[in-house]
């Protein structure tokens, strides 16, 4: 068995910055709500619910006290690892020629890790493998949200609304939708009874236009990965929904041994490029969201 390198040298201030700006692009959880650095161990964030409300109190009556309840969400950081073969002539460049690869692998891994904290924090799955994940758990959307919704493809908007209400009846926000490719297609396809214009313009030919009846919006084929049958999600990304990542990424050139389990290094004169980070998420309010769920073919 080969040697592994078990550290790595951290990617420089700068570089995470520019990673996670594009992790930002790239996801639609961070897109929806927007994310933070986080302690390496994790954090707990407080949940306060005031379900009663303010009292009128005349001079010198008594004040009444308030219903409430507090709980906390521990939000802890998982490792996400992206690594890519290269010819052991990368070794031999001058830092000038190693620059454009080593931008391409960033803007690669970038991808990669919002892809795969989209597809875990949505169902709850190993995006390498698409088998659930024991370190995720039920710390996911499909697990989490109890409100759902049959999905109608004639019908997607009336889907939305079916969906809202009962957030609407929690007296929960709205502030976001995910949707699936086909999900967006289906809005595209709708078209007035009338005039046969389209209704959602905006949503045709595959566009994702950002926006839809004032919630921000987005469309990426991570809602409906694999086997699952979301078509939609819906809810209070902006406050019921927290993510973050440890500003620790590390970036190592692993130059022997078969660390990607396709065969010892040195027989094929390559080197390996890894990066890990660590990326934590948190369903605050299970009340704040709804699933539009396509019924099983």
């Amino acid at each position: 068995m080969g040697n592994k390198t078990t550290s790595g040298t951290l990617f420089k201030p700068e570089l995470v910055k520019d990673l996670f700006n594009k992790v930002k692009g790239k996801s639609t959880l961070a897109k929806l709500c927007g994310g933070d650095p986080m302690p390496f161990a994790g954090i707990d964030v407080m949940t306060f619910s005031m379900d009663g409300e303010a009292s009128i109190v005349g001079e010198g009556a008594q004040k009444p006290a308030g219903d409430a309840a507090t709980g906390s969400v521990t939000i802890k950081p998982i490792k996400f690892v992206y690594q890519h073969r290269v010819t052991e002539e990368f070794l031999k460049m001058t830092e000038e020629k190693q620059l454009p690869i080593l931008q391409a692998f960033n803007d690669g891994f970038a991808k990669k890790i919002a892809r795969g904290f989209d597809i875990a924090a949505f169902h709850g799955v190993n995006p390498a493998t698409n088998v659930a994940s024991s370190i995720v758990g039920d710390n996911c959307f499909d697990l989490t949200i109890t409100n759902t919704v049959t999905y109608n493809s004639s019908t997607p908007d009336d889907n939305i609304d079916s969906a809202v209400a009962p957030i609407q009846l929690a007296e929960r926000d709205i502030t976001g939708i995910a949707m699936a490719p086909a999900f967006g297609s289906a809005l595209g396809a709708m078209k007035m009874n009338d005039s046969h214009a389209p209704m959602y313009p905006e949503f045709r030919y595959g566009a994702n236009p950002g926006n839809f009846g004032g919630m921000t919006a987005d469309i990426n084929s991570t809602v409906s990965f694999g086997s699952s049958l979301d078509r939609a999600i819906v809810g209070d990304f902006a406050s019921a929904f927290k993510w973050g990542y440890a500003q620790n990424v590390t970036f190592e050139i692993i130059p022997y041994g078969d660390p990607d389990g396709q065969g010892d290094l040195k027989r094929t004169n390559e080197i390996v490029l890894r990066s890990e980070c660590y990326v934590g998420w948190g369903i605050l309010d299970a009340a704040s969201f709804s699933r539009v769920v396509a019924t099983n073919p």
